[in-house]
């Protein structure tokens, strides 16, 4: 993580994003979007981590999460670090991945110029935190995480995308992922 965004308080709720290097398209197939989804769902019952938005777009996510263990810093270093790990194999043994050697060739490049890494970087390193400091900015930014797909074409309504927290506030029982709604 850079050293410019930093978790402020560590009991807070947080707003943060966070893209693959270079932006790249990794989510396409639902291969990959499992890895996250059941990423995020093992952090929830494990690591205290709790969701209140989120949105699995294809290069990037953005989650609204506060962690009951008192470590939001910790909590994304391990998520990132483990799905990153998780990823770069399941694209690497993908045999219907197209872009495979591309990719590939992509995480290894900045994994190369970044000092802090050993081999391939698939995780941009800064998450820029938000604190949720107010009812506005939460809805504010949870506005922003289930639009974020209309806004880039995929679908005309938030509830429509698949990989959204949208679906929960919308009482879908199609929801891939639970959240912490506080009813």
């Amino acid at each position: 993580m850079s050293r410019k965004y930093k978790f402020g308080e560590e009991n807070g709720a947080y707003f943060i994003s966070f893209a693959t290097v270079n932006w790249i398209d990794v989510f396409t197939r639902d291969e990959y979007f499992s890895i996250i989804t059941d990423s995020l769902n093992f952090c929830r019952k494990n690591k205290g981590m709790e969701i209140y938005g989120y949105c699995i777009m294809h290069s990037h996510i953005h989650l609204i999460f506060r962690s009951s263990l008192n470590n939001p810093s910790g909590l994304i270093r391990d998520f990132k670090g483990y799905t990153s790990k998780k990823l770069l194999t399941a694209i690497k043994e993908n045999p219907q991945e197209s872009r495979k050697e591309w990719m590939l060739w992509m995480f290894e490049r900045a994994g190369k110029k970044n000092s802090n890494v050993t081999s391939m970087q698939f995780w941009q390193q800064h998450n820029m935190p938000i604190e949720i400091w107010s009812l506005q900015v939460f809805e504010q930014k949870l506005n922003y995480i289930h639009n974020n797909p209309v806004e880039a074409g995929f679908v005309i309504y938030p509830i429509d995308w698949k990989y959204s927290s949208a679906r929960n506030y919308g009482n879908n029982d199609h929801t891939i992922l639970e959240i912490d709604l506080n009813n």
